[in-house]
């Protein structure tokens, strides 16, 4: 019969195999490596030319599309709270605004901030390998086209989102689109650290007089903006972290695996293995397209 002692050396047996395991798991093989040191290039490369006269003219859509993000955000939270989404508007001095009537604005506030380092979080991990990424630009579309219809009268957001489309759309065609695996880790590391600057400069160094986090503090009333700035840059950096540990327990393949999973995965149309699955995403893209054409013809 098992004594009080043996269950407690089960136990933590138990727990020293667990935290050997999640090591082992956390620990990045070479592909994962070079993904990490890119990654990390990129967050250098971006702080460095974020101050950078007329270099930061590199970031400036990239900029944007972060901003679409955090508006898309909020509008996903406001349709999630039964709010009716009346417009996405996005303006070249890097701004945006979410009109909408209804919804819990509780909820809808902190979705921007939020929202928009979990999807940066998610890009980071769909970063990681080449299949995931093509899913995960496809979710992208989705949200370009949402974006589209609420911001219809915008002609920078339309702009932007073209663009964008556009280099999904290259990179895909380059190295079995290992070229459109490391254009959405860029796209996710650069959404998360724009929220990061962002949380920082309108909430905690209040270089705004009005921000979401201001306005939810007047709702809350309990706590000043800058507290709340500090709970969602907590939040923010926890997501960024947690894009990272994802990416390396859930996708381990080498390269040359990942290369060769590729190619029968939405292979790029005119491949020798691009059978219905090829079909499939030129469908879906010349949907979007045709979806677009007909939102100018509406909207514009």
């Amino acid at each position: 019969m098992p004594t009080v002692h043996d269950e407690f050396y089960v136990q933590n047996a138990t727990r020293l195999l667990s935290a050997r395991d999640f090591r082992s798991q956390v620990t990045p093989n070479p592909t994962q490596k070079v993904t990490l040191i890119v990654a990390a290039c990129y967050i250098v490369a971006i702080a460095i030319l974020w101050h950078v006269p007329y270099l930061n003219l590199i970031l400036y859509p990239f900029k944007l599309l972060t901003v679409g993000l955090h508006e898309m955000s909020h509008a996903i939270a406001g349709i999630l709270t039964c709010a009716r989404i009346q417009s996405i508007e996005l303006d070249p001095d890097e701004g945006g605004a979410t009109r909408m009537s209804g919804g819990i604005p509780a909820i809808t506030l902190p979705a921007g901030y939020l929202g928009s380092s979990f999807i940066g979080a998610a890009l980071i991990a769909c970063g990681f390998d080449t299949d995931a990424s093509k899913v995960a630009s496809l979710v992208l579309a989705a949200f370009f086209l949402f974006t589209l219809w609420w911001a219809r009268g915008n002609l920078l957001t339309w702009l932007l989102i073209l663009g964008m489309s556009g280099l999904i759309i290259l990179f895909w065609f380059i190295d079995d689109s290992l070229a459109l695996r490391f254009f959405i880790l860029f796209i996710g590391v650069m959404s998360c650290m724009y929220v990061l600057w962002d949380v920082i400069d309108d909430t905690i160094a209040r270089k705004v007089n009005a921000s979401d986090a201001s306005a939810f503090a007047h709702i809350c009333g309990c706590c000043p903006s800058q507290v709340w700035g500090v709970i969602w840059l907590i939040q923010a950096f926890i997501f960024f972290a947690l894009g990272i540990i994802v990416g390396l327990v859930a996708f381990k393949e080498s390269a040359a695996q990942q290369k060769e999973d590729s190619k029968h995965f939405l292979p790029v149309p005119g491949s020798k293995n691009a059978a219905f699955p090829s079909i499939a995403i030129s469908s879906a893209w010349y949907l979007v397209s045709l979806a677009s054409g007909t939102l100018v013809l509406c909207g514009l």
